[in-house]
């Protein structure tokens, strides 16, 4: 009843047939009046700094390792679609590393014309010479899978091969695949994403491979992993049943799968015989409980056998949170945020765990440590760090088995940071909590300033300091501000700080963001004529939430690839997949508070909004295009000030750089003309 209901009063509801000429026309239009409003002299000249920064010869190529060799997917001016290549560590230390092409992917798309976006490879343990090519057709989430020979650098004939679509897969071994695909009749979710697991022979239908697990059609996504180590080999199941929740399972050489029996919004990790979970809620068991974000640890054998014994490697206190965790060889690497400052631990395990804080790292920086071995069988205690913060340039670190750091290459920088400063502020919330944000700007303000305050708020992503280049140049530099939240709904204070902002809490999170953008202007250091909101995705429906319910605090609203109609999100793309962070809007008691942030709806005619630019793209399989469209096309009823782009490809991100470079800058040429008398 009420999809009918939208549907007979939604007059933009034609503006969701993606690929429908009447909606293409209005598409190509507003481009066309967008790049004839921003795309000036100034516009050319940002989209090239931008450009030059982030094609840089000298910039990071960031690496993984696979026999001894380093691997590093590279674009820049002469290859724009990029280049998979390879170099010894002994060459990559140098100035200037000689690399051999292994898959160049501006050939390939130029011998196939196919507009091919790189999306990965995973390779056959332990030799990786075979590997699983994953290609986009631009941008988009689904993709093409291709059997690659690294030895030979070419794609093997009659080798495996999968059309588009949305999942992937594993290698069990030389001969067989487990595959988690859309591909066929039922495989796929209400999602959109993969609801079976199948075993494929070589040289066989893929269509007639048995099935091995099948998960509910209003699961989220059904996916399968392997682990190799010796003396451990096993095969695990995921059901995804929600964003927050899941089932997994351990596959048996006969009979039904073993449930692994942990709460059902617990993260973990086999390693050998040690499981590790990850706690998002308290979990209470007969003989204690253990509290939300805390990392325990236990036989993974035993646990199989019913013992819940666990040893607390990391216990969680007021702003103090694991942000991640892995395995080298024979330790685990764990980040922690405390109260928003990185640091990296180190635990051994055995009869009782050691901890150790890996000492050499700065204070201020954000620091995430990453693998270097691609291989599960090949890896050494030896791994990577990025060491970052707003404005000192990024650097690529080795942490070697004896623990000493190594800087191997570091981002040259983008822009002069000698007059800026990096404070942090907090600002209070409409129910009294202290939200904290990031002031990137001038050490001697001098009265108010063009300001941009960016945020996210969802799915318990963290936004920490990064190097900020390509803004640096082009918005710093001249003496403006940026601004970071770190609003409810976020995963900077954990679960509870995720928690506050999802569902019910999802219009507090946006109070956040409204409550830093008056403390900006109660400060000083903007004024609501010069302040600006940015945000994309699920900060796309924030700074949308700040257009309908807090447009008197911002001069521009710059909103990419947002969600923004809830009423039908869940009708659109994956958005089913994201009913446990928003809610359900067929569910009366979930859109009684929906309603509120459903910025679409809530446009109202006779209110004065600040001027809008909407940015989506075509190949968005992800959030569904037809949200800015639609919005786009309200705005431009109720003679909103209003500007629209979309691009033909880009996915729910940029296609390459050069996509990028010209995206950033129709942002800021729009923030310019209207921030900035």
């Amino acid at each position: 009843m009420a999809e009918r209901m939208q549907e007979q009063t939604d007059p933009y509801l034609w503006l969701e047939d993606v690929e429908g000429d009447e909606a293409l026309s209005w598409v190509r239009a507003h481009n066309e009046m967008t790049k004839a409003a921003l795309c000036d002299a100034g516009f050319q000249a940002d989209k090239q700094a931008l450009y030059e920064i982030s094609t840089r010869p000298d910039n990071i190529p960031f690496i993984t390792r696979r026999q001894g060799l380093l691997y590093n997917f590279w674009q820049d001016m002469n290859h724009v679609r990029g280049l998979w290549r390879r170099t010894p560590m002994e060459s990559y230390r140098t100035s200037d590393p000689s690399w051999e092409t292994v898959l160049d992917i501006d050939a390939l798309a130029k011998d196939e014309g196919a507009d091919w976006v790189w999306k990965g490879c995973g390779t056959l343990q332990p030799e990786q010479r075979y590997g699983l090519v994953s290609l986009s057709r631009g941008g988009a989430d689904a993709a093409v899978v291709r059997e690659f020979d690294l030895v030979e650098k070419r794609f093997v004939d009659d080798g495996f091969a999968l059309p588009e679509a949305k999942g992937g897969a594993t290698w069990l071994d030389r001969d067989q695949l487990l595959v988690s695909t859309t591909l066929g009749d039922n495989a796929a979710t209400a999602s959109g994403y993969p609801r079976t697991v199948r075993l494929w022979q070589r040289g066989t239908d893929f269509h007639q491979s048995p099935l091995l697990f099948q998960g509910e059609f209003n699961d989220i996504y059904i996916s399968a992993s392997v682990d190799l180590e010796p003396g451990y080999e096993r095969i695990f199941y995921r059901r995804q049943i929600t964003f927050e929740e899941g089932i997994s399972y351990l596959a048996q050489e006969q009979g039904d799968a073993l449930l692994i029996d942990l709460p059902r919004d617990a993260r973990f990790d086999v390693e050998k015989d040690w499981l590790l979970v990850r706690l998002k809620s308290d979990w209470a068991l007969p003989d204690c409980t253990y509290p939300a974000d805390a990392l325990l640890a236990i036989s993974f054998a035993r646990f199989m056998a019913g013992d819940r014994r666990f040893e607390m490697l990391f216990e969680p206190g007021p702003r103090r949170v694991l942000s991640g965790f892995w395995w080298t060889r024979s330790r685990l690497v764990l980040t922690v945020l405390d109260n928003l400052a990185s640091q990296i631990w180190l635990a051994t395990p055995g009869t009782s765990w050691q901890m150790e804080r890996l000492a050499g790292l700065p204070e201020t920086a954000a620091v995430h440590a990453m693998a270097l071995d691609a291989s599960q069988l090949e890896r050494t205690d030896e791994f990577l760090l990025s060491v970052s913060s707003f404005v000192e340039p990024t650097k690529l670190a080795l942490v070697t088995e004896d623990k000493r750091i190594e800087v191997l290459k570091e981002t040259p920088p983008a822009f002069d940071a000698s007059r800026l400063e990096v404070t942090r502020h907090e600002a209070a919330s409409v129910d009294g909590e202290r939200i904290p944000y990031y002031q990137i700007g001038p050490k001697e303000q001098g009265g108010q300033r063009p300001t941009v305050l960016y945020g996210y708020g969802g799915f318990s992503v963290s936004l920490t300091p990064g190097y900020l280049g390509g803004i640096g140049k082009t918005w710093l530099e001249r003496g403006y501000v940026w601004v970071v939240a770190n609003i409810r709904g976020g995963g900077e204070f954990g679960a509870a700080w995720h928690k506050a902002g999802m569902r019910e809490g999802k219009r507090l999170s946006h109070d956040d963001f409204a409550a830093i953008a008056r403390d900006l202007v109660g400060r000083g250091v903007t004024s609501t004529r010069q302040l600006a909101a940015y945000g994309g995705s699920n900060g796309g429906l924030l700074v949308g939430n700040m257009l309908t319910r807090y447009p008197e605090l911002f001069g521009a609203i710059w909103c990419t690839v947002p969600l923004l109609d809830m009423q039908r999100y869940t009708r659109l793309l994956a958005g089913p997949s994201w009913v446990a962070e928003y809610g359900d809007p067929d569910s009366p008691e979930d859109w009684a508070y929906m309603a509120g942030f459903s910025a679409y709806q809530n446009l109202q005619e006779g209110q004065a909004y600040p001027p809008v630019l909407l940015v989506t793209s075509r190949r968005d399989d992800r959030v569904h295009p037809g949200h800015a469209r639609k919005m786009a096309a309200k705005l431009e009823a109720m003679e909103q000030p209003v500007l629209f782009y979309e691009p033909d490809d880009g996915g729910h991100g940029a296609a390459n750089k050069e996509q990028a470079a010209f995206l950033t800058a129709l942002g800021l040429s729009f923030l310019k003309k209207t921030l900035i008398p």
